[in-house]
């Protein structure tokens, strides 16, 4: 149930389009507030609020660093995203492969010479 709660809070957050843009941005490597909210025409509250929303779906953290608190992907979060998101792919793969076979074992509808189709 926890696991279910912490996806729907991670996909919750993620459609919202800042907050992909600011995870794409974190994925090139940790970033202050005040360098996430420069390429947003965006007060620097309402970036913390997406932060916010980030951290609380667990796609963020945060680490003390004299007065700055830069901001960073959350291996955790991500990795538990990735796994869901991997057991589709598996269960989506299945059904292909047996679409496949399916499709292989069809003949081809054969006719008599002379007949019309």
């Amino acid at each position: 149930m926890v696991a279910a709660m912490n996806l729907d809070m991670t996909f919750a957050a993620l459609a919202d389009p800042t907050r992909r843009a600011i995870l794409a941005r974190l994925a090139k490597g940790e970033a202050t507030v005040m360098e996430l909210a420069a390429p947003f025409k965006m007060t620097q509250p309402a970036i913390s609020q997406h932060l916010k929303a980030l951290e609380d779906a667990g796609l963020v953290v945060s680490r003390v660093d004299g007065t700055r608190r830069p901001r960073r992907l959350a291996k955790a979060g991500i990795e538990a995203m990735d796994q869901w998101l991997e057991m589709l792919r598996k269960a989506l793969e299945k059904n292909y492969n047996r679409l496949d076979k399916v499709l292989a074992n069809m003949e081809a509808p054969t006719t008599r010479t002379g007949e019309k189709r």
